[in-house]
């Protein structure tokens, strides 16, 4: 995966540990990682913030690979430059991009396990 090294790649399979039955879904990776978002609404403002809680290391993973792929990557680029222009911010932009990532890491991890399984 872009953006994903050694270092990150080890700090997001620590916080798997070695029962990654126990993640039931891409959400629950998501919660366990800190990138869920929760709800920060106020009167006619709808927005969310993230979590704080969860494993800050894969935290901290997941932002430096987001932060290498909107240095390098085109379509993570576009995405912020699209996303900016509706008005969202760097922080917002870059807390989407950890769900987004958190889902694909959480897709390869369980597809690696079922390779392993079977």
């Amino acid at each position: 995966m872009f953006g994903l090294g050694p270092d990150t790649a080890a700090a997001l399979l620590i916080t798997v540990g070695d029962n990654p039955q126990r993640l039931r879904s891409e959400s629950s990776f998501a919660h366990l990682c800190g990138v869920a978002p929760i709800p920060a609404s106020s009167g006619k403002t709808n927005r969310h913030r993230l979590h704080r809680g969860g494993d800050r290391r894969a935290n901290q993973a997941l932002h430096t690979a987001v932060v290498v792929r909107l240095r390098y990557s085109d379509s993570a680029r576009s995405y912020a430059e699209r996303r900016t222009s509706e008005g969202k911010s760097m922080p917002e932009i870059i807390r989407c991009q950890k769900r987004y990532l958190a889902r694909e890491v959480f897709t390869a991890l369980r597809q690696d396990y079922r390779a392993l399984t079977t």
